[in-house]
């Protein structure tokens, strides 16, 4: 057999945390290990868009946009990767064309050079505008198709998704499944039937939730799978990505051999391993149940960061005991809504729904404006028919939209309130507003409060706190003064902050 190395993505820098701990990786353990990364001879990195962009600014206090700035700067030879939610951007909903455009454009220029570019519904009108913008500013536009399970998601339909990738001339096209259940044989299949019928490259990316992951990867390099999507070890299995040194181990001496150092990959390894010490231990970010094998997945279909994100919804409600239940509603659920792929944001749709038909004791007695707008069809075209019977619960007699819904949608990009463009410093920030309009403005404002803080040395609470007392002192001298008191002594010390009077000399309030 003729020699056909497979090439490698690492996900670390991005799903693999996101499946595992919530998306809590910072920057600056990222930078700490990136050039010995970008020396390994990964096809490439992924480590920006998904969750990091909403976790950075709402969890982190990071700028994310600085994280690609920084990261770039330590990887000089191996391409950064992003995933991008289509006209999603990385948000929750559709956003207008202009700030998907601008999005792309300085995601560019700050230094992303691959586009994994998905809509929750394989609904190609949805990737369209961003998969031109890649393509117009020179980057690697990288189609890709939602893989899941259902009546209407056939291989005729995954090739005739892929062809309407092709004509919009993306680089290469990628399988997704985000939940891991793509088994060996329809694994075998797909990828053949792509690389007939519409001849790109093909990356496969997969978790680890069922337990398939490894032989399905063995049989993708059989059908003639390109590049494959791998975790270092500490932070694969589980819900997120297999280890990439289990799998160059497995591979070596076959055909599709990656030709990577274990030993450098090793080296990497024992860095991410007290990382995860960190984070689990000190931290307690991982949760058990996101790292074991699920094989009732092929059930219930959720993959490993919507498994990690219900968790923690029934933490919240005291119901974690409910797990079960929920799992189980997920399916029922999904088939109702036109079996989406369960992916950011559809997944959180009807993960939420199906915790509101749990909890709530009355299906869809409760539900959120978001399932109402996928209902009205302002996310896009669903797979299926959505259950008719539903649809008049949640909407009544309303008619769903059947134009590409970003096409109802004004320009946002300037629409920037006057309160706000105080804050403003880059095109990037205006960007982030766009996106994440409250989350945002706090970001902004802690962000000025740090720089301020560094200047005067002075914690923004303490300012509060100054600011405080000296009202209360004027106005106690004030009094004073209209009652014709003189030589008032002052308080040397006012709830344990020196008097402002005293830091200036003064030694009554009457001076």
């Amino acid at each position: 057999m003729a020699s056909k190395p497979v090439k490698i993505t690492d996900t670390t820098f991005r799903d693999a945390h996101q499946s595992l701990m919530a998306t809590r990786m910072r920057t600056d353990t990222m930078a700490a290990v990136a050039e010995k990364m970008d020396k390994v001879g990964f096809f490439s990195l992924e480590m920006w868009g998904g969750a990091t962009f909403d976790v950075c600014i709402r969890y982190l206090g990071e700028d994310p946009w600085e994280r690609i700035r920084i990261l770039k700067r330590h990887v000089k030879r191996t391409p950064l990767q992003m995933l991008l939610r289509g006209q999603n951007v990385v948000g929750y909903r559709n956003y207008p064309d202009d700030v998907v455009i601008r999005f792309v454009e300085k995601a560019a220029e700050n230094g992303i050079d691959i586009f994994r570019i998905f809509d929750a519904l394989n609904d190609v009108r949805n990737m369209e505008t961003a998969i031109k913008t890649v393509k117009k500013v020179g980057k690697h536009a990288q189609g890709t198709i939602c893989y899941t399970i259902s009546p209407v998601h056939t291989i005729e339909y995954y090739v005739k998704v892929a062809k309407k990738l092709a004509e919009l001339e993306c680089n290469s096209i990628c399988i997704k499944d985000m939940a891991g259940m793509l088994a060996p044989q329809p694994a075998y299949n797909l990828i053949k039937a792509l690389k007939k019928e519409v001849g790109l490259p093909v990356h496969l990316h997969s978790h680890s939730t069922s337990g398939m992951v490894m032989m399905t990867y063995l049989r993708a390099c059989d059908a003639g799978v390109d590049i494959i999507d791998t975790a270092f070890s500490p932070l694969a299995w589980g819900t997120s990505q297999p280890p990439v040194e289990s799998i160059v181990a497995a591979l070596k001496d076959t055909p599709y051999d990656p030709g990577l150092d274990m030993q450098l990959l090793y080296e990497i390894s024992e860095y991410f391993r007290e990382i995860r010490e960190k984070y689990y231990d000190t931290l307690r970010l991982i949760d058990p149940k996101a790292e074991r094998v699920d094989a009732s997945i092929i059930i219930h279909q959720i993959p490993g960061g919507m498994f990690s994100n219900l968790l923690e919804q029934l933490k919240e409600q005291n119901a974690l005991h409910r797990l079960k239940e929920v799992l189980e509603e997920v399916p029922k659920v999904r088939k109702e809504l036109g079996y989406p792929p369960l992916v950011t944001p559809t997944s959180q749709l009807v993960g939420i729904q199906a915790v509101f038909n749990v909890l709530s004791g009355e299906r869809y007695s409760i539900v959120p404006k978001e399932i109402k707008d996928y209902v009205k069809g302002f996310y896009g075209k669903p797979p299926a028919p959505i259950n008719p019977k539903v649809r008049k619960k949640i909407i009544g007699d309303e008619k769903p939209i059947t134009c590409r819904p970003a096409d109802l949608l004004e320009p946002a990009l300037d629409k920037i309130p006057e309160d706000v463009k105080p804050y403003i410093e880059s095109e990037e920030d205006k960007l982030t507003y766009a996106l994440f309009p409250q989350v945002a403005l706090e970001f902004f404002k802690k962000r000025k409060a740090k720089r301020e803080e560094a200047k005067t040395g002075i914690s923004p609470e303490r300012v509060a706190e100054l600011e405080e007392v000296a009202a209360v002192s004027a106005a106690i001298a004030t009094y004073i003064t209209s009652i014709g008191k003189v030589k008032a002594l002052i308080p040397r010390r006012i709830k344990g902050v020196t008097s402002p009077w005293v830091l200036a000399g003064r030694q009554s309030l009457t001076e």
